[in-house]
């Protein structure tokens, strides 16, 4: 493989950033790219996502198991969490449903923990192609394809 040089025409970024979440029962992908950098408005943006992803299976809980990147591990993002917890369970004593989210947090440096990662890495090395730059739009429909995803709309990061 070789380093594809970026064209300063090319409108498409250089780089996508995409969040994830395996299904232990099934071993189902679900996948959300993002449009911009992966933030914390945009990781709460992708687990509001999630909690009505799995909501339409009937669960009531998310097991969250994650590593320690800024855009999970922010103050923001745990606040949130704490918020949203604390809304559902308000909510179940009026008969309200919802998704409970208990997050897991991996120790540093133990991608080997996290049984998404050898998905991501064969992911990679499956839509790759080496003798040409894919477009940002044909990488996200081979991600897609490859993980038998449907291609679900851009999760924006919002610029203050």
């Amino acid at each position: 493989m070789q380093e594809h040089s970026k064209d300063k025409a090319d409108p498409d970024p250089q780089a996508l950033a995409c969040y994830g979440m395996l299904s232990a029962g099934s071993g189902r992908m679900r996948l959300r790219f993002v449009s911009g950098r992966p933030v914390s408005q945009v990781t709460k943006d992708f687990l509001e996502w999630l909690c009505e992803q799995v909501q339409a299976q009937g669960k009531q809980v998310l097991l969250l198991i994650w590593d320690n990147a800024s855009w999970h591990v922010s103050k923001q993002v745990k606040t949130w969490l704490r918020e949203h917890n604390h809304t559902v369970l308000q909510e179940a004593q009026m008969g309200k449903q919802g998704v409970r989210i208990v997050p897991c947090w991996l120790p540093t440096k133990s991608p080997w923990l996290n049984h998404i990662e050898p998905k991501w890495v064969h992911g990679k090395r499956a839509i790759v192609e080496p003798a040409r730059k894919l477009s940002a739009s044909e990488l996200r429909q081979r991600v897609c394809d490859y993980f038998g995803c449907e291609q679900t709309e851009l999760i924006t990061q919002l610029v203050p």
